[in-house]
């Protein structure tokens, strides 16, 4: 690992203010379009979908409708599959691989799931491509009670009363992890932070309380078949945390507020590709996606 360099940003040792916020929102701007990329996908969903608004970001930039797909015919008596994508808007696949799997796959499993999907839950985020929101927050660290990011706080309304039986949440990690998001963490809060290898292919994150090992075994099965899955580096590790079987790695997600505890599904796991291998391109990283809710959603099947 090598230490972080100096983020242009604030001064080293002290944590940022709302100078320091303000300057790094003043730095970011608009590259794609939610409403384009993402809302108009949505308004094209084959009539298995209905739309759900279930909130509303309102910041300088722009206002962003918040909108989760539900399956048309919901039953009472079928289990309920979460499917998140875009908590961190930067991360492309997450967002477009809920939508391919809402478009091409959902109907496949509509005997046996009722869905709510939620494909980009941080559009700010999306369109300027940050891990962050405006206010300097990372939404996937905010998954907790009164939550100082309006993203998570909307998506645990959202699902609040809900007994979900199954949750995935599909991520990216990238090498501007390394070269922007962790220095610009490190500058916030005036802390020390290493870069670690970045892993070149697919991996998923279980929850270390409660991991289900053969589900995360099935997704790995079922990405394999589309994509390579990461290697651990030298120490045998993944992003720092120890490997727990090929491709997969446990986190506490609870007490890190993290996306994929926000429902207490009895099965949980956070998706990552990684988009910027030689070995891939975005619309493997997308399928890659598609086929991990896929295998993920077979093996719940064949254990009931």
């Amino acid at each position: 690992m090598q230490s972080q360099r100096h983020y242009p940003i604030g001064t080293p040792g002290k944590k940022w203010g709302e100078a320091e916020k303000k300057q790094w929102l003043s730095a970011q701007s608009i590259k794609r379009s939610y409403a384009a990329d993402v809302l108009a996908e949505i308004e094209a969903m084959p009539p298995f979908f209905k739309t759900q608004q279930y909130g509303e970001l309102e910041y300088a930039a722009a206002t962003y409708p918040l909108i989760a797909l539900t399956s048309s015919d919901w039953d009472d008596n079928k289990p309920i599959a979460l499917i998140t994508g875009g908590v961190h808007g930067y991360e492309t696949s997450g967002v477009h691989g809920a939508l391919r799997f809402a478009q091409t796959k959902a109907l496949d499993f509509a005997d046996d799931f009722n869905f709510i999907i939620v494909p980009c839950v941080s559009p700010w985020g999306y369109e300027t491509i940050n891990r962050w929101n405006p206010l300097a927050i990372d939404p996937n660290r905010s998954f907790y009670p009164d939550s100082p990011a309006p993203e998570a706080a909307n998506l645990m309304s959202l699902v609040e009363d809900l007994n979900i039986l199954v949750h995935i949440d599909l991520h990216e990690t990238t090498d501007t992890d390394n070269s922007e998001f962790r220095p610009a963490l490190a500058a916030r809060d005036a802390i020390e932070q290493h870069s670690w290898e970045i892993p070149d292919g697919f991996y998923t994150v279980g929850d270390s309380k409660n991991p289900c090992t053969g589900f995360q075994t099935a997704i790995i099965a079922a990405v394999e078949q589309v994509t390579h899955i990461a290697p651990s580096d030298a120490k045998g590790m993944i992003i720092g945390a120890p490997m727990e079987q090929k491709g997969v790695i446990n986190y506490p997600l609870k007490q890190l507020g993290l996306c994929a505890s926000v429902s207490n599904a009895d099965f949980t796991t956070t998706t990552e590709v990684y988009p910027d291998s030689p070995k891939t391109n975005p619309e493997n990283c997308i399928l890659a996606q598609v086929a991990a809710i896929s295998g993920g959603l077979r093996f719940i099947i064949e254990q009931f």
